[in-house]
């Protein structure tokens, strides 16, 4: 048996996984928080110090990549440093308050007749460094409280536009109400805020209904392993320890990327 697969045992006699700490790729479904899937993993393991490189909300799915472990938390800012890729599904015709399908619809306008040819031309002017404005709805700290938190009671803080990249927008299919696009881009874009910056200059204002994360900087969705079957601790347990990314062989990739 493996190191990575031996057990130990807790004062209670609970099988607990005897690693000090891996990387793992989990493919968070639809409706559970981020948190709430890194939690899933912390009590699997039983290894407390546990943390993900990125928030997906709950309505989407996708690439989580999880840390657990101090050797591996200690790497999340290098983990999240990378190119993200993501398919978005775009509602056209409404805007609303959080940007996304979960808020309240506060504008609703006809959307234009447009052919293919003129969704990618407004889709490739969002391609390049540009200054992106945060939405009120993020977890953006202010005086040490989430923007949410301000949001949820009718206080919307304005922060200052970020400097973001996107590297890449393909358009993937579309009907008349809908844009289904794939967005390659650097770190700390809302996806949901491009989402309304799109709508906004095609005439019709938009929010994003559907989103799932298909790369995290060297790593793919295709490798990650259900999110949904770790609720479960003991099954949980054995996809993990059958999945692990141990910290040494993590850094050597991300390594051969920088060079």
């Amino acid at each position: 048996m493996s190191m990575a697969k031996s057990l130990t045992y807790d004062r209670c006699r609970t099988a607990v996984p005897a690693i000090e700490a891996g990387v793992f790729l989990v493919d968070k479904p639809v409706g559970p928080t981020s948190f709430r899937v890194v939690q899933w993993v912390r009590r699997a393991l039983g290894i407390k110090k546990t943390g993900h490189t990125g928030t997906l909300d709950p309505f989407a799915s996708g690439l989580l990549i999880i840390c657990a472990g101090r050797p591996a938390t200690k790497i999340i800012p290098q983990l999240m440093a990378g190119d993200k890729e993501y398919e978005a599904l775009l509602q056209l015709g409404k805007e609303t308050d959080t940007q996304d399908l979960a808020g309240r619809v506060i504008a609703e306008s006809p959307v234009p007749d447009l052919s293919d040819s003129e969704v990618r031309i407004c889709l490739s002017g969002f391609i390049g460094e540009q200054l992106q404005t945060p939405p009120a709805f993020s977890a953006l700290k202010h005086k040490g409280k989430p923007l949410y938190h301000y949001a949820r009671k009718g206080i919307m803080i304005a922060k200052e536009p970020r400097p973001v990249v996107i590297r890449q927008i393909d358009l993937l299919s579309r009907t008349a109400d809908e844009l289904a696009v794939r967005v390659r881009c650097g770190k700390g874009v809302y996806i949901r805020t491009l989402a309304a910056d799109i709508g906004r200059v095609l005439g019709c204002g938009a929010h994003l209904r559907a989103l799932r994360r298909t790369v995290n900087g060297a790593f793919s969705v295709n490798k990650a392993v259900c999110g949904a079957e770790l609720a479960v601790p003991e099954r949980g347990r054995e996809i993990l320890l059958d999945n692990i990314h141990p910290v040494a062989e993590v850094l050597e990739r991300l390594n051969k990327i920088d060079r």
